[in-house]
C-alpha cells in the first residue's frame, strides 16, 4: 500500500529510491567507529555499513573530500538509504550528519531532501532538493519538488512546474511520476476533470505492470471515483491490482469497498 505521508493512502506519493545505496544489508545499531567522536558523529553507524556500498557515481562526488571524511559521509549516506523506509527520522539524521561534513555536494543535499520528504517535512525537503538541483544533481528531482510544493499548500506551483522545459525533458517513469503529482495537484484544487484528462494523455496501457504503472492506474481510478464514475473506477482498481506486483497500493481493499 502506498503510504501518503500527508495523511492518506491516495497513491499519489512518488516514491524515489534512497541515495542509490548498493548495499544489500539492512542497517542495525552498533557502536560508533574510532574515526567519529560522540559530539559530531550523528546517529551511530552500524558496523556492517561500508563506504563501498555506496554507488560508484556518488562515491565519485565525494572525491573532493579528504579520505577519512569521505568514508564517514559515504557510510552515513548508505545508512540513510538502508533506513529510509523503516525509520525515516533516523535516516534523516544520518543524511544531516553527512551534510554537516559535506554540504556542498549535490548527492548529499539530495539525500537530505529525500529523507525529509519521507518524513513529511515538505519545507526542508523542498529546500534541500532545490539546492541539489542547483548544484547539478543528475537525478530527475522535479516530480519530488513539485509534490513538495503540494505539501506546503501550493498546488498551483506544482502545476506550473509541469509546464517547464525541465518537465518536457522527462521520459518514461519519471514523466509518469510528474503526471501523478500534477493530477494530484489538480485534485487538490477540485479540478477532477482536468486531472482525469492529464492522466489519460497519453492513453493508459492496462497491460503495464510495476510500481509506477500501478500508482498511475490507482490515481486514475481514484479520480474516476471522485467524479462519481464508480463502475469505471472499479474497473481501474482491478487493473491496478493486476499491475501491482510489489504491493504498493491498497487496490484490493478498494475493490472490496466498491464491489
Amino acid at each position: 500500500m502506498v503510504q501518503d505521508s500527508r495523511g492518506g493512502n491516495d497513491g499519489r506519493r512518488p516514491r524515489r529510491p534512497p541515495p542509490r545505496s548498493s548495499g544489500p544489508n539492512r542497517a542495525r545499531r552498533s557502536q560508533p567507529r574510532p574515526d567519529e567522536t560522540p559530539q559530531d558523529a550523528g546517529p551511530r553507524i552500524p558496523d556492517n555499513i561500508e563506504a563501498k556500498q555506496l554507488s560508484p557515481e556518488i562515491r565519485g562526488e565525494l572525491t573532493t573530500l579528504d579520505r577519512a571524511t569521505a568514508d564517514v559521509v559515504a557510510r552515513h549516506l548508505v545508512a540513510a538509504g538502508e533506513l529510509l523506509d523503516e525509520d525515516p527520522q533516523t535516516a534523516l539524521a544520518h543524511a544531516r550528519a553527512a551534510r554537516a561534513r559535506s554540504g556542498r555536494i549535490a548527492a548529499v543535499r539530495e539525500a537530505v531532501g529525500i529523507a525529509a520528504y519521507h518524513c513529511g517535512d515538505w519545507s526542508q525537503a523542498l529546500s534541500e532538493l532545490r539546492a541539489a538541483r542547483r548544484m547539478g544533481s543528475k537525478s530527475p528531482l522535479l516530480p519530488l519538488i513539485a509534490d513538495c510544493e503540494r505539501g506546503v499548500g501550493r498546488p498551483e506551483r506544482a502545476i506550473e512546474l509541469a509546464r517547464s522545459p525541465e518537465a518536457a525533458q522527462l521520459t518514461g517513469d519519471d514523466a509518469d511520476e510528474l503526471r501523478i503529482v500534477v493530477a494530484g495537484a489538480r485534485s487538490d484544487l477540485g479540478q477532477y476533470d482536468q486531472a482525469l484528462a492529464l492522466l489519460s494523455t497519453p492513453q493508459l496501457d492496462p497491460k503495464r505492470t510495476g510500481h509506477t504503472a500501478a500508482r498511475l492506474f490507482y490515481v486514475y481510478a481514484d479520480t474516476l471515483l471522485a467524479l462519481g464514475r464508480n463502475a469505471d473506477a472499479l474497473e481501474w482498481f482491478i487493473k491496478t491490482a493486476a499491475a501491482d506486483t510489489e504491493g504498493v497500493t491498497d487496490a484490493e481493499e478498494r475493490i472490496t469497498e466498491l464491489s
